[in-house]
């Protein structure tokens, strides 16, 4: 019995370790399907994910709960993630956040004008779920 209580115990420890360094991704992405394959991925690989179905909403989300990594759409309602990235660089609470661009816009010139103005990774849709859980995880090694 005691053997038990310790391990339950020991369990318990963990878990809760574990809960404290979870670190936290926040997605922006309008589309349903995406947002929750993204969302899966993520919480499979053990990341606290939070969500935004718009721009605006991410960006309220941003400032409020300072994720660790956002993944943003570009084109979405109420706010694209250009205005989005704009906006996250020019506070000094978010300007240093990872930012991935996960998007359907595969052109060069949007990769390069993404980059530009201070994305840290683009990946284009559809994704490989490595291709996607590397760009997150560089952030964290």
């Amino acid at each position: 019995m005691l053997i038990k209580s310790r391990f339950f115990k020991l369990m318990m420890l963990l878990e809760r370790s574990q809960s404290t360094f979870m670190k936290t991704v926040l997605i922006i992405e309008d589309n349903q399907d995406i947002r929750e394959n993204t969302i899966e991925i993520l919480e499979m690989a053990n990341f606290k994910v939070l969500i935004a179905e718009n721009g605006r909403d991410g960006l309220e989300i941003a400032f409020n709960d300072a994720p660790d990594v956002i993944i943003c759409d570009i084109m979405m309602p109420q706010m694209d993630g250009y205005d989005v990235l704009q906006q996250l660089k020019g506070h000094s609470s978010t300007e240093n956040i990872p930012f991935i661009y996960l998007t359907a816009r595969t052109e060069k010139a949007e990769i390069e004008r993404a980059m530009a103005m201070g994305a840290d990774a683009y990946i284009c849709k559809p994704f490989e779920i490595n291709e996607l859980l590397d760009e997150v995880n560089r952030f964290f090694d």
